[in-house]
Formats: C-alpha cells, structure tokens, sequence
C-alpha cells in the first residue's frame, strides 16, 4: 500500500508524545519529537520497532500505516494518534535507524530541568514537592566555602528551606539532606517518561544502557 508524504502532520495529541530512537544495532542513542520520527520512516531512513506480546515486530511506513488502519478499527484507546489528511497514524514508540551504528557519548546537561527532575521537584531538606515557581537551587556546601556547581552539590530547595540555610553548609543550619545528590546516568527527564505507561517498552532497551540519553 503507498501512501503520500506525512506532511501536514498536524493535529492530535500524539504530537506531543516521544519516540525512543535506537541504532542500528538496537541500542538507544536519543529521544525524538513524533514529526522527526514519521520524517524518518518515511525517507527509509528507520523502521518502526513495536513491542506486541513480548515479540519485536519491525514495520517500514507503508506497512506501518497498514498496521495504523488496523489497531485504529479494533484498538484505538491503546494508542496515541496524529491525523494527516487522508488518514489517521498511531505513533510509534520506537524506531531503529537503519543505517547509523555508532553511539554518541554524551554527558547529562548539568541544568535546572535535570536538576528538578533528578529531585522530583522535592526539596532535598523539608522532602516536600513543590511547583517549579516555589523552588530554587542550592548549593549544599556554598561556593563561599569552596563548593562546587556540580550534580553532587546541587539539589532542589524549597524558598523557605534556602532562606533558613542562607550561606551555611547543612550541618551549619541544622538541616538534613534526606538524598545525598549523585550524578544521574542517563536523563533524568526521562526517567520521568518511562513511569508513564505509554512509554513501558523503552525500559527493556535501556535497562541495559550504560549510555546517555537526552531529550531533544
């Protein structure tokens, strides 16, 4: 079955879902937008990679708008779904580019988002979440006193808990830290992702990763 281009991808609330991209070999490099993903499939540059029943079963575009006739007739709730102009498309979780091997090395960005992430949006003293207008970032040992702007002596701090430590180390102010900071492995905004059941076959691929995956 040809089908024309996705261009007028447009509407539905599968746009604003993720695909997890893998490489050739299976490994996850990154995480991309729902456009980006069907522009791949389409120029056969990457498959689809869908997890049913345990099994991997890989889909070009053609064969995946068959599968999207399909699971919109007999399934539609257990997808997220675009619209085009002549047809409707489920999003794919995962696709495999079919071409590029390697694995790009990359850091998790040392940022507010990550930060906020990593914390839960709790702050590291009073353990209480708050929205992001609420809190801030704290330095647990000050750089008055040498500390450093880095993932172990950065947590999320509620305004009131930074006031009352103002300048001083924890042990100063009479706080307690309830999670030592660490330096996450992979993203911490995706962390957030995979608790979300639409996103549940990512784990299996990246449980095992010992690479960094950011969002984008």
């Amino acid at each position: 079955m040809a089908v024309q281009a996705p261009y007028g991808i447009g509407e539905g609330a599968g746009l604003n879902c993720h695909v997890l991209i893998l490489n050739r070999h299976y490994m996850p490099i990154r995480v991309t937008s729902v456009k980006r993903a069907f522009s791949l499939l389409y120029r056969d540059l990457a498959e689809v990679v869908h997890v049913e029943d345990d099994q991997y079963l890989s889909y070009d575009f053609d064969s995946w708008c068959e599968v999207s006739q399909h699971k919109q007739r007999f399934e539609p709730h257990r997808y997220d779904w675009v619209r085009t102009v002549h047809f409707s498309l489920a999003v794919p979780r995962i696709i495999r580019l079919l071409l590029y091997d390697r694995l790009p090395v990359r850091n998790v960005r040392l940022n507010r988002r990550n930060i906020f992430a990593r914390d839960e949006s709790r702050c590291q003293y009073c353990g209480k979440k708050h929205p992001s207008s609420e809190l801030s970032l704290d330095h647990v040992i000050p750089r008055s006193q040498g500390g450093k702007t880095a993932w172990e002596n950065l947590v999320c701090c509620c305004l009131k808990c930074n006031v009352k430590k103002g300048g001083r180390t924890p042990d100063q102010a009479g706080l307690t830290l309830i999670v030592k900071p660490v330096r996450p492995r992979r993203s911490p905004v995706l962390n957030l992702q995979l608790s979300k059941d639409r996103y549940r076959s990512w784990k299996q691929f990246l449980d095992h990763a010992y690479w960094h995956v950011e969002l984008r």
